[in-house]
């Protein structure tokens, strides 16, 4: 094997794993529109979980992509860990579709494939055509990638030593260790089993010793999820656990039948002569028979991950991100609706404390009150850069037109939010100041002042998790209660300078009235802008 070929297999390897990659990354994109609906799905029942794990994986071309998207699902609330091991079987069954296409061996074609999928992605501006350009572009890369490496590989027959170390792969032990190895190290237990395909397709190695790297393929993909849980809560960590107890109980499982039943033989007999199809079907059989055998037994294996990862999580620091994940980053429809959770929770943090600094100004506040309210602020602060921050990173990637009007809208929301809070933190000083000055303001400038913060609150409650709702009238009674706010604001001026000019009022209580009307009449504003932002996304 001169230079030449070794540089041809390299280039072949790499077009190759990055068409995979490609290919993949496009069928996402596409995907992506319909990831709310599957999520919805999601939460039903582990039997349509299952399902829903075997239609994603077939459509991303990777179950460690899968596998990694559903760590961050449970580890961001999304998903319970018993929802998630039907969707971890699913995913076994649906990377086996990857080697299916490959055993088409369509590599005399492939550039027809490049040419045509490069001309749709590089000249229409449609989006879903660009995405279907790429997935036909990825499609010959691919192929293309296995013709370079299948010339390359061709001389490797006639070698000696090449035929002794595939040899040794023939023990099981030595088998498996090489799968795991090789899968670890490229990410991708799909593109593990299709480099076993080129080399059963050149006669370098035999379908007995890849059925072995096909156990170790499957094992190796793990590595990818246990690295994805890294710093995740224990739910997460316990769900890549459980990808590992499902893969290896059943390669045990597998190798047992391997030792009882003629399966090697089997595989052979159903496609003879097309040694590309039998490592697919090897790889599916295998995936197959795990599931059947270990879908019945889902709540034992959850139990089980549970066991060795025990403990709790500890109580969240008061200043962190909740439900934003790194891993889901590059999959936008997932990583959008974490953001939306983090958004509600920095709205309940915001809003709470401008009741609370109401009631502080109203009725009087401990300081405890005051303490709390500030540290809810600093968590308001901290999330409006996190949620930002994690915005920016989400639009780094190709967006659908809804999601990237979603993103745009949750950046202008944020902003609302973090000046809602701002004017959370005015009122509570206002609180703090009637407080220490023993500043006494009027019942009926209190009465005043809790009417008008009603339908201030009233438009706060309808701005709530308002991109969830479906409620067309919304906006048109946030509008209302905003003109109300507005009237008031005019009202209870005149009524304040009123009762300057009879002397019932000091000046002290009538500065802290007039700046708390201002303060409740800007969260208004801002409400009203969330409400109109979450109506139009």
């Amino acid at each position: 094997m001169g230079w030449q070929d070794m540089f041809s297999l390299a280039g072949g390897l790499g077009l190759f794993l990055y068409g995979i990659k490609f290919m993949g990354d496009e069928l996402e994109r596409a995907a992506g529109k319909s990831l709310r609906n599957l999520l919805g799905i999601l939460t039903r029942n582990r039997f349509l979980g299952l399902l829903v794990g075997i239609l994603f994986t077939m459509l991303i071309q990777s179950s460690n992509a899968t596998s990694v998207m559903v760590i961050g699902f449970v580890n961001g609330g999304l998903m319970t860990i018993y929802q998630a091991c039907g969707v971890l079987l699913g995913s076994k069954i649906g990377t086996t579709i990857t080697a299916q296409l490959i055993a088409f061996n369509l590599s005399d074609v492939a550039p027809i494939f490049l040419l045509g999928g490069a001309v749709l992605y590089l000249f229409c501006k449609k989006t879903t055509l660009r995405q279907i350009g790429g997935v036909v572009m990825g499609f010959g890369m691919l192929f293309v990638g296995i013709g370079l490496m299948s010339d390359a590989i061709t001389p490797l027959k006639d070698m000696p030593q090449v035929g002794q170390v595939m040899g040794q792969l023939s023990n099981p032990f030595l088998g498996i260790l090489a799968g795991f190895a090789l899968t670890a190290l490229i990410q991708s237990s799909s593109a593990s089993v299709g480099i076993l395909q080129v080399l059963a397709a050149q006669g370098t190695i035999g379908l007995g010793a890849a059925v072995y790297m096909i156990l170790g393929a499957n094992i190796g993909a793990t590595v990818t999820g246990l690295l994805a849980a890294i710093g995740s809560n224990k739910m997460a960590v316990r769900t890549a656990v459980l990808s590992l107890i499902i893969t290896i109980v059943g390669a045990i499982l597998f190798f047992a039948f391997l030792h009882l039943l003629p399966l090697v033989e089997w595989v052979e007999m159903l496609s003879p002569g097309d040694p590309m199809r039998q490592v697919a079907n090897a790889h599916m059989f295998y995936n197959i028979l795990n599931v059947a055998i270990l879908f019945p037994f889902s709540n034992q294996l959850v139990k089980l991950s549970i066991k060795l990862v025990p403990g709790t999580d500890k109580a969240p620091a008061p200043i962190t991100v909740q439900y934003l994940s790194d891993s889901l980053v590059g999959t936008p429809p997932a990583a959008t609706i974490q953001a939306i959770k983090e958004v509600n929770r920095m709205q309940h943090l915001a809003y709470r404390n401008i009741d609370r600094a109401m009631n502080a100004f109203l009725h009087g506040g401990s300081k405890e009150v005051f303490d709390s309210l500030e540290q809810d602020e600093a968590v308001v602060d901290f999330l409006s850069d996190e949620i930002t921050k994690y915005l920016i990173r989400i639009a780094q990637s190709e967006l659908q037109p809804r999601e990237a009007t979603l993103v745009g809208s949750l950046h202008h929301v944020v902003n609302d939010i973090e000046r809602i809070g701002d004017h959370a933190e005015n009122i509570l000083e206002y609180a703090q100041k009637r407080e220490d000055d023993k500043v006494s303001v009027s019942d009926a400038a209190l009465s005043e002042l809790g009417q008008m913060y009603s339908y201030v609150k009233g438009i706060l409650d309808m701005a709530q998790g308002g991109f969830d709702s479906s409620d067309q009238t919304r906006v048109a009674r946030a509008y209302a209660m905003e003109a109300k706010v507005d009237e008031m604001q005019e009202l209870l001026t005149d009524r304040h300078i009123e009762r300057l000019n009879r002397n019932q009022c000091t000046p002290m209580a009538g500065m802290l009235f007039t700046n708390i009307i201002i303060n409740l009449e800007r969260v208004a504003d801002h409400a009203i802008n969330i409400v109109v932002i979450e109506d139009k996304a």
